[in-house]
C-alpha cells in the first residue's frame, strides 16, 4: 500500500480510501458506497490482531493430555467420581485507584464519564483455582506471587470440600515461576500425593480455563478500576466469588484433540517457523 501511494499509512481512514478511489478511477464515488464495499467484503486486510504462534516442538504432546482432563478421561481411563480437575494461575497486579474527582453519572446520549486522574494506593495479586468440571472458583488475594503464596492457595484447595476427599487432584497450571517444570512437580507430590501437576506448552494461556475467568473477572468487576484502597479490591474479589459460586457452572469446552491436530496442522508454517527461530 506505502509503495502505491508513497504515504506513510499502514490504516486509510475512510476519506483515505474514498480519495483514493476517486484518483484511481477518475471518477466521483461516494463515502457511503465505498463503506458499503469494504462492508461487504469476505476479506479485510486492514483488520488486524495480536496471536502468538505456539514455539513449543511438543505442542501437541502437551496439550494432548490437558484436552483429554476436560474431556474427562486421563491416561485413556475415565476419571472417577473423587478425581478432580482444577485449573489454576495468578492475575498479578491488580492496582487500587483512587479516582481524584467523582464520577459523572450517565445522561441521554452520554455514557457514564470515569476521571482518569488517579492515585495510586497499592496492587494485590489474585490467585485461582477453577473447577472445570463444577464451575466452582477459590481464590486469595496476595501481596505477592510467587512459590509460598501459591502454596498456600493450594493448601486452601487441600483444606475445602470436596477436594478434602479426593482421590487424585490434577492442577493444571502455565509455566510461569511458582509452578515451573519438573521441580514444581516433586515440591507438588511432596505436599500431597494425591496432586498431579500438569504443565500447559508454552504461548497457550488458551488452554487453562482460569483464564477465561480471569477475563470475565476483569470486565465485570475490575473495569473501571476505582478502588479507593486495597481492602475495596479484596472486597470486590471475594464478593465475586461468592456469586459464582452460588450459581457455579462450567464453560462449555468443545475443543478436543482432533480440533487440535487440525489446528496445528492449519498454522504448520508458522508454527514450523516459530519452533525454528532463536528462544
Amino acid at each position: 500500500m506505502i509503495a502505491e501511494t508513497h504515504e506513510p499509512l499502514r490504516r486509510q481512514s475512510l476519506g483515505d480510501l474514498v480519495r483514493r478511489s476517486q484518483t484511481v478511477l477518475s471518477r466521483k464515488i461516494s463515502r457511503s458506497t465505498v463503506w458499503r464495499m469494504l462492508h461487504e467484503s469476505a476479506i479485510k486486510p486492514w483488520q488486524h490482531e495480536s496471536w502468538l504462534f505456539p514455539r513449543d516442538p511438543l505442542f501437541a504432546e502437551k496439550a494432548g493430555p490437558i484436552l483429554d482432563l476436560y474431556a474427562g478421561h486421563w491416561d485413556g481411563q475415565p476419571l472417577g467420581p473423587k478425581d478432580f480437575v482444577l485449573s489454576m494461575d495468578e492475575k498479578t497486579s491488580i492496582p487500587a485507584r483512587g479516582r481524584k474527582h467523582e464520577e459523572m453519572p450517565p445522561e441521554p446520549h452520554q455514557p457514564r464519564r470515569i476521571e482518569a486522574e488517579y492515585d495510586r494506593n497499592g496492587a494485590l495479586q489474585y490467585l485461582a483455582a477453577w473447577d472445570v468440571r463444577s464451575g466452582m472458583i477459590l481464590g486469595r488475594c496476595e501481596r505477592t506471587t510467587g512459590i509460598q503464596p501459591f502454596g498456600r492457595l493450594v493448601d486452601q484447595v487441600l483444606a475445602q470440600p470436596p477436594y478434602v476427599d479426593a482421590t487424585r487432584l490434577f492442577f493444571v497450571v502455565d509455566n510461569g515461576s511458582s509452578h515451573r517444570g519438573r521441580t514444581s512437580v516433586v515440591r507438588m507430590q511432596k505436599r500431597d500425593t494425591r496432586i498431579v501437576l500438569v504443565h500447559t506448552p508454552i504461548h497457550a494461556r488458551w488452554l487453562n480455563h482460569v483464564e477465561i475467568d480471569c477475563s470475565i473477572l476483569q470486565r465485570k468487576v475490575l473495569t473501571p478500576n476505582d478502588c479507593a484502597n486495597l481492602e475495596a479490591v479484596r472486597v470486590r474479589l471475594r464478593l465475586y466469588e461468592e456469586l459464582s459460586n452460588r450459581t457455579p457452572k462450567p464453560f462449555n469446552w468443545k475443543f478436543n484433540r482432533q480440533d487440535l491436530l487440525k489446528w496445528l496442522k492449519r498454522a504448520a508454517p508458522h508454527f514450523l517457523a516459530a519452533s525454528a527461530a532463536p528462544g
